[in-house]
């Protein structure tokens, strides 16, 4: 196809506002793209290369305005593009504003054609061109870049050159996202909508989806399956509430909620020496460099939005070639920790931006990984029953699997970092299990859905990020209950109540709001029940009635109405952070700043 077409149809596709009618133009793209398809599927979405690859073209974009320049003529520099883009505010609409054509020079022929401009150029050309660009690296490379760009601007009509400035800055802004490619795909080439996701979902490769979904149909995507070495997106979480999640599910899977950075660690024993696939490296993978990047390696890192970090963290990969004995690919995350104790997200970033002086680095922020998911998993190599197939396929995608079963698999494969799972109904287990993570200074936890399957890319409602405590209350404390087992000598359970009225005066009434039990450790448990029992009015059985004099700080979830406390509201999950000592009961928070909380809710 000639690009001349492509930038036409981008062009159409720019006009147009209606989604379905965007869908309809890029499905008639992709049904006369012939050869082009693989390309076109991600030109068309402002992509050089696929998603899943951290390959990039590498040049700023002065280097871009130097090149415009120089096609424009000797008239025109680097700083008048600059300026004029200042001024229109489109970097394509600066291009297709200039004559381009008639420079003549070496880079003027770097694309096989002669000088002159018009329609010469294929989409073909312009994916090859581009990948030689990205490939140009050590001395002199910038001036190559500039080169191979003047050259391809040289020979662009006005509108090749608009969409050719905004592909090479990834500014294509023509209306056509993720969902728009997987939709026209599926209209295409007559193929359900549900395949194209689930190989784009294991692939995360528009371009060769587009390619099988044509060429092999329905049974060809299904056949694409996750490969070692390919990143694919990680599965997103939002916020959520502990009453969220049991409303929505019979249980529900509690972890620790790290304060680090995630990963998605790819590992194979035999080396990650997956194939570049049919066709040329631009349209099968985004050029041969990617493929040889893993290629000889036993376990490669990838971040969150698969960029490869597997140099920067050799910890993790020593950590994951000491544990991991099989075929695997885990999401995890990496923390940063000093005495065993977590270090702030900021030292994490540190590490993964480091490209030289890794060992020192390595002594000033050292890192942990741990994983808490398993997408792939495979047979050991100390395997002996014959189980392990060969190749970069071995084992069993894991994405359809529920959550506990990957878990499971997770725990096979992984000797050591593997993250805990607690799967109950019980709000006092969750509230615990928070309590013992904020105590070992990580973030809190996340609330997952057992059955859930892993879906890449997405930000559903199977995982849930518990909302921090945004307030906090200042509430007295009116009652306790003794404790129980190895807790029987302490007060272990709070009566919280809140100043009745905003008037302050010493003869100050209480309502009561809940109760609180957790959040506290057994050392403040001793030093609580010391500094209440000589507020102690009265004792029935384990109840114990306190007069109001001391203040406890107390975070929470939500409030809500309820007709068990006599202010007419409850504390949904309620936790203790410490005790005012610099406030009397007087002090503490009134009923109407309770009652204004539950309606900002």
């Amino acid at each position: 196809m000639e690009f001349g077409a492509f930038a036409d149809a981008a062009a159409e596709i720019e006009a147009l506002s209606a989604d379905t009618e965007i869908a309809e133009r890029v499905t008639t793209l992709f049904e006369d793209a012939n050869a082009d398809l693989a390309v076109l599927a991600r030109f068309v979405q402002g992509r050089v290369f696929p998603a899943w690859s951290s390959r990039t073209l590498d040049i700023g974009p002065n280097y871009c305005y130097e090149a415009i320049a120089r096609a424009a003529g000797t008239n025109v520099s680097a700083d008048d593009v600059e300026e004029r883009l200042a001024e229109v505010g489109d970097i394509g609409e600066v291009a297709a504003s200039y004559d381009f054509g008639g420079q003549q020079g070496l880079g003027a022929f770097a694309s096989g054609g002669g000088a002159g401009g018009g329609n010469d150029l294929t989409v073909a050309e312009v994916a090859e061109r581009l990948d030689d660009l990205a490939a140009a690296e050590g001395s002199g490379s910038q001036d190559k870049k500039i080169d191979i760009l003047f050259g391809l601007f040289n020979r662009a009509s006005s509108r090749e050159a608009r969409y050719l400035a905004r592909l090479v800055l990834s500014e294509m802004r023509i209306g056509v996202g993720e969902g728009t490619v997987r939709d026209a795909t599926a209209q295409a080439f007559d193929v359900p909508v549900e395949a194209v996701e689930r190989a784009l979902q294991v692939s995360n490769d528009y371009g060769e989806v587009a390619r099988v979904a044509r060429d092999e149909g329905e049974a060809g995507l299904d056949d694409l399956d996750l490969e070692l070495g390919r990143p694919v997106q990680a599965m997103l979480a939002q916020a959520g509430t502990v009453s969220d999640a049991l409303d929505d599910w019979e249980e529900v899977a509690v972890e620790w909620k790290y304060d680090g950075a995630r990963v998605q660690i790819h590992h194979d024993p035999e080396g990650l020496d997956w194939a570049v696939g049919e066709g040329d490296a631009t349209e099968a993978t985004g050029g041969a460099a990617a493929a040889a990047d893993a290629d000889g390696r036993t376990t490669a890192v990838f971040s969150r939005n698969m960029e490869d970090v597997t140099d920067p963290l050799p910890e993790v990969v020593e950590h994951v070639e000491e544990h991991l004995d099989a075929p695997a690919i885990l999401d995890g995350e990496v923390v940063a920790a000093e005495d065993g104790d977590p270090l702030p997200f900021q030292e994490v970033l540190r590490r993964f931006r480091r490209k030289h002086d890794v060992a020192q680095a390595r002594e000033e922020v050292q890192l942990d990984v741990v994983a808490f998911d398993c997408l792939h998993a495979g047979v050991p190599e100390s395997d002996d029953s014959g189980a392990r197939e060969t190749g970069s396929r071995a084992g069993d995608d894991l994405l359809r699997a529920p959550l506990t079963e990957r878990h499971d698999r997770l725990e096979g494969v992984l000797e050591s970092g593997v993250s805990s799972l607690w799967v109950t109904d019980d709000p006092e287990e969750i509230a615990s299990i928070e309590a013992e993570a904020l105590d070992a200074g990580h973030e809190g936890i996340m609330l997952k859905n057992p059955d859930s399957t892993y879906s890449p890319g997405r930000r559903g409602k199977n995982w849930l990020k518990r909302k921090p405590d945004v307030e906090t209350l200042d509430l007295v404390v009116t009652g306790a209950e003794w404790g129980e087992g190895r807790r029987a000598s302490f007060l272990g359970t709070f009566l919280l109540s809140a100043r009745a009225d905003e008037e302050t005066s010493e003869a100050a009434e209480f309502e009561t709001i809940g109760k609180v039990a957790t959040g506290i450790t057994d050392e403040e448990l001793a030093d609580l029940t010391e500094l209440l029992e000589p507020h102690v009015r009265e004792q029935n059985g384990q109840d114990v009635e306190i007069a109001p004099e001391v203040v406890f700080e107390v975070g929470y979830e939500e409030i809500q109405a309820s007709p068990t406390y006599s202010s007419g509201y409850a504390l949904r999950f309620p936790r203790f952070l410490g005790v005012r000592d610099d406030k009397d009961p007087e002090d503490a928070d009134s009923l109407e700043r309770v009652e204004r909380l539950a309606e900002k809710q």
